[in-house]
């Protein structure tokens, strides 16, 4: 079904962290990560994107910037001027506000790709297709739990061949279903799968960029003190047994 656009209770943004390959694995940082956060319509228009943009306007003269969680780390480009601690602390207090007021449900998959590789050997999948598999369960149960049958899902552009080949696997996911849920659940709905470039700076991708750092950080080095996760792991989906959190294997 054609999505004409403007009519579905939801929309859900779509990004990653990692690397999904499994030919190479930096040991430092050895895992992939999906995030996807799905917002309502409403909320977004009238709350999360104009939040957004005034946050933006005290540090810029445009909202044009790109809240981009590895430049803000490394305090590059735009986000340069983070440098000096006392603006880097109240701009940070800023997001962390912004990301703990703004509603949003967030699902997370995980997959821990030297894990992964020592358990399955050569049948090891890839990373991004079982975890974009996981990410689809969890948010089917969301939709039906919400009786709602149609979800926009934009994800950022990685290239042509790239977007090609999620386009892919998630039709392919929507067609035949996964290991544990059959293809005429997810037939029910309509989940069109949109790409767009960060040039489009749309907001949902970039709330799902500021999560994923955070929970890839937190899976890594559960112990150690982050309040990023703090502040979005409250946005994680949970209803009865099931989470919308899967950390595999």
């Amino acid at each position: 079904m054609k999505n004409i656009g403007g009519t579905s209770k939801y929309i859900a943004f779509l990004d990653e962290c990692g690397d999904h390959s499994l030919l190479k694995t930096d040991n430092d940082f050895p895992i992939f990560l999906l995030a996807l956060v799905l917002v309502e319509r409403k909320e977004y228009s009238e709350h999360i994107i104009p939040e957004i943009s005034k946050f933006k306007l005290r540090y810029w003269n445009h909202e044009g910037v790109n809240l981009h969680s590895r430049d803000i780390r490394k305090q590059n480009g735009p986000f340069v001027f983070l440098t000096r601690k006392d603006i880097r602390d109240k701009f940070i207090d800023e997001m962390t506000s912004l990301m703990e007021n703004s509603k949003f449900t967030l699902f997370i998959s995980c997959i821990h790709k030297l894990k992964h590789k020592d358990r399955y050997g050569d049948k090891a999948g890839n990373p991004y297709n079982i975890a974009l598999a996981f990410s689809m369960e969890r948010v089917l149960h969301f939709m039906e739990k919400a009786g709602e049958a149609e979800l926009p899902i934009i994800a950022e552009a990685r290239g042509k061949k790239e977007d090609e080949d999620l386009e892919r696997v998630f039709y392919a996911i929507m067609s035949n279903g996964t290991s544990y849920i059959g293809a005429e659940r997810f037939k029910k709905l309509n989940f069109p799968l949109l790409f767009k470039s960060k040039q489009w700076n749309i907001a949902g991708i970039q709330i799902a960029d500021l999560c994923a750092h955070p929970c890839a950080r937190h899976i890594l080095k559960p112990d150690q003190a982050n309040k990023a996760y703090d502040v979005v792991s409250k946005k994680i989906y949970k209803n009865g047994s099931v989470s919308g959190m899967k950390v595999f294997p």
